[in-house]
């Protein structure tokens, strides 16, 4: 079905499977196949292919070459029913790729407002949540969680089923095989450079919670202690301060270690 309002090139080709909402716009040569719902006012440009099944929310603006749904790059992948979930508000520019999920997730999601810049990469069943920034040929491996206001700077690569904490931040050229907790600079490989100071002010965080952060981070990488260790110290000194919970919650939870440490938690149990 689609909209009064919505605009489909001559050279479009759009599947009789898609839904069409208010003033969407398809661009040239651009081919939308399977069970594709397109939210209101979201502007897709020439050369694109998307395939269902696929929901792509509201104001979405997708520039050239983009490729949205195509199956996961999982050798054991068997056509099972997976899918993609885009939100409101996303800026995805050119030639970017999003994978569908696979028979483990099912779904690859992506939340509202995020910036994904040329080139990027997103595989199978990754979980991007809301106000990211993906800079010039970032890219995630299958299975990756990234948490709110995450950036993740240009030709940088995250392994899979890695964790990047809210406000983190992955410096250029990095690579990431570990969890990157909220609020950490990560650089180079699995390497910890600071806190992110700059996004947490312009997040809004209170004075009391940044000196909390930069006290959690002396103890976590610079004491020279197990990670368990340095958690129980911060949670008894620290635990009463909201992000510093949000903190111990994200180490804690970590399957692969976080960046930065030289024992996980598993290692040192």
């Amino acid at each position: 079905m689609t909209a009064k309002t919505a605009f489909v090139h001559p050279t479009a080709i759009v599947s009789a499977e898609t839904q069409l909402d208010a003033d969407v716009r398809i661009g040239p040569y651009t081919v939308v196949e399977g069970p594709v719902r397109i939210g209101r006012g979201t502007v897709i440009g020439p050369h694109c292919h998307i395939i269902g099944p696929c929901i792509i929310g509201r104001n979405n603006l997708i520039a050239s070459n983009v490729v949205i749904g195509q199956r996961p790059q999982d050798q054991k992948y068997r056509d099972e029913p997976t899918a993609v979930e885009i939100g409101d508000d996303n800026i995805i520019r050119e030639n970017v790729t999003i994978h569908r999920g696979t028979a483990q997730a099912r779904v690859t999601r992506i939340g509202h407002r995020n910036f994904l810049m040329v080139g990027c990469h997103i595989a199978h069943d990754c979980q991007v949540g809301n106000d990211c920034t993906f800079a010039n040929n970032a890219l995630l491996a299958g299975h990756c969680v990234v948490e709110d206001q995450a950036y993740i700077s240009g030709n940088s690569a995250v392994h899979q089923h890695c964790r990047l904490g809210r406000l983190s931040l992955i410096s250029g050229c990095s690579a990431v095989s570990k969890d990157v907790p909220p609020f950490i600079i990560q650089q180079g490989h699995n390497q910890v450079r600071g806190i992110n100071v700059v996004g947490m002010r312009r997040a809004g965080f209170r004075p009391e919670q940044i000196d909390a952060i930069r006290r959690l981070y002396h103890m976590v990488y610079l004491q020279n202690l197990s990670v368990p260790t340095a958690l129980v110290r911060v949670e008894a000194e620290l635990g009463h301060i909201d992000v510093v919970r949000e903190f111990i919650r994200f180490v804690r939870a970590s399957k692969r270690g976080i960046c930065g440490t030289r024992t996980s938690l598993a290692d040192a149990a």
